[in-house]
């Protein structure tokens, strides 16, 4: 349906919240990883295979640990240092503030896309040590290729019966002029009642061309297979 005064980001954290847990386990494990691979970067003063003078340490290998979130148990690759030792401080007690706050930000990262405020923010709250600005900046943009391919992820052999297309609208100031835009969404449900974004797009006018052009972009990612596609009046 389409609403007049909507909070669509609300709406749709709401969605990627409650929606396949898997989903947000890949977005949540990816992050988490990242996140630590940056910060050993930052310990050893080197990125990962970089050959430089100011490198202080290296890099050994993996151990591996299960950490409960809200998501399910992800197990992560912990990076191991050839010198000394390395273990996230977020890792540990309290887990819930470190988890919450990841969650949130990798949430808000693949619905309004990644900025270095926000990784600064990330990194302050989970107590990432000896990163720099430049560092930050190079997290940024790693975290935001992670979004990107998995807002392009491939959906061949999915396993959705149903596709439930929605249109939400809100206003929004445009040139000192408040217009509508439109948010297109593609949501796949499975046959045991679970869902999963699969797709939004912007757009300022919600028409025929525009659904269109929206589904195609999800069918050149894979998707078939669909036995019943349900939408509004609008959709």
């Amino acid at each position: 349906m389409v609403e007049d005064k909507i909070n669509i980001l609300r709406t749709l954290r709401k969605q990627v919240l409650e929606g396949n847990e898997d989903t947000l386990r890949s977005l949540v494990k990816s992050a988490a990883e990242l996140l630590m691979s940056s910060e050993a970067d930052a310990l050893c003063g080197a990125g990962y295979g970089e050959r430089t003078d100011s490198r202080e340490n290296q890099r050994n290998g993996y151990r591996y640990r299960e950490w409960d979130t809200r998501a399910g148990t992800i197990e992560l690759a912990v990076p191991k240092l050839r010198q000394g030792s390395y273990y996230p401080s977020w890792l540990l007690s309290p887990r819930r503030r470190a988890e919450e706050a990841l969650i949130q930000v990798v949430v808000e990262c693949y619905l309004r896309g990644v900025s270095t405020r926000r990784v600064d923010g990330l990194v302050e709250t989970m107590g990432l040590k000896g990163m720099s600005k430049s560092q930050v900046s190079d997290l940024a943009k790693r975290l935001d290729q992670v979004v990107e391919d998995f807002r392009a992820r491939p959906l061949d052999g999915s396993p959705y019966r149903y596709l439930w297309l929605d249109a939400l609208t809100q206003r929004c100031r445009d040139g000192g002029r408040v217009v509508n835009v439109w948010l297109l969404v593609a949501t796949g449900v499975t046959a045991d009642g679970r869902r999963e974004i699969l797709g939004f797009e912007v757009i300022t006018q919600e028409d025929g061309p525009s659904w269109t052009a929206f589904l195609r972009t999800l069918v050149a990612r894979g998707l078939s297979g669909v036995e019943l596609v349900i939408s509004d009046a609008h959709a």
